[in-house]
């Protein structure tokens, strides 16, 4: 599997719209982005390509990085920032299946496949496959496992994929804190590439209004806020599943300018080969 990280950043992106802060100012000075999340796997055996949510940078990422459009895509959860992307399938595709979870999410009352089949139903080149979470499915020569996580209030799914052919694994936390059930890190655990939510360091837990949870045991927070790892929690999971290698997505300018670009924190344009 050849894996591009599209976009690595949190829901406004590295640099910020409109923001001058020493992050954001050092983003632009070196010239790197972190745009909405978005990864794209290729199957090299196959030829075929697939693409963990749709970012609303969809269009710039694609222009950006020298990757093939999607045979088959995968949406983790509803909020905007790894949807509202989809949009773009418009004149892109003849017909985009969308793979998406089938458990009904209490605060919408519906699942996220249905709110991708209502949501984009003015566009007749995308159908939604709803699947059911624990259960492999197939796509683009690859097994595909979605897994529950935790991002209140809305549902939230992880996913790990492999290639049967030469059992390389790629797991992706997905928006979550560090409280992911034990069943979904049996099916997360052990892979050769993780890619793990870390918002912001542990230092800013201080500043959210809920704080910090999930402390090891030196009291530092895994968890920022309710629904985002902090980077150490992110690195814990890491430790925790046992990854071979790992790099942190879905960060944000809060970072301190100093620390925001260093290892394992990701940037967009990212390649690996699994």
């Amino acid at each position: 599997m050849r894996v591009t990280l599209l976009g690595t950043g949190d829901t406004t992106g590295t640099p910020t719209v409109g923001c001058d802060c020493d992050t954001c100012a050092e983003a632009r000075r070196v010239g790197v982005e972190r745009t909405r999340f978005s990864v794209h796997v290729e199957n090299e055996r196959t030829g075929e390509s697939l693409l963990v949510d749709f970012s609303p940078d969809f269009r710039h990422q694609f222009l950006t990085q020298e990757v093939p459009l999607p045979d088959a895509g995968i949406v983790t959860h509803i909020h905007f920032d790894h949807l509202d992307g989809l949009g773009n399938a418009y004149r892109l595709f003849d017909d985009l299946p969308i793979y998406a979870a089938d458990e009904t999410d209490p605060q919408t009352g519906e699942s996220v496949a249905e709110t991708v089949a209502r949501k984009y139903d003015y566009l007749n080149r995308v159908t939604a496959y709803p699947q059911t979470p624990f259960e492999p499915f197939e796509t683009c020569g690859l097994e595909v496992t979605l897994v529950p996580v935790d991002h209140p209030p809305l549902i939230c799914f992880g996913l790990a994929i492999e290639d049967p052919e030469t059992g390389a694994k790629l797991s992706l936390s997905g928006d979550t804190s560090y409280g992911i059930p034990e069943r979904s890190r049996a099916v997360l655990d052990d892979p050769d590439l993780l890619l793990a939510d870390g918002i912001v360091p542990a230092s800013l837990s201080e500043h959210h209004p809920r704080g910090g949870k999930h402390v090891d045991s030196e009291g530092v927070p895994r968890t920022f806020g309710q629904k985002h790892m902090t980077r150490e929690g992110a690195l814990s999971l890491a430790s925790d599943l046992s990854a071979t290698a790992t790099r942190i997505v879905h960060t944000s300018h809060f970072y301190p300018a100093d620390e925001a670009f260093e290892e394992p924190l990701a940037v967009d344009g990212e390649v690996y080969e699994v």
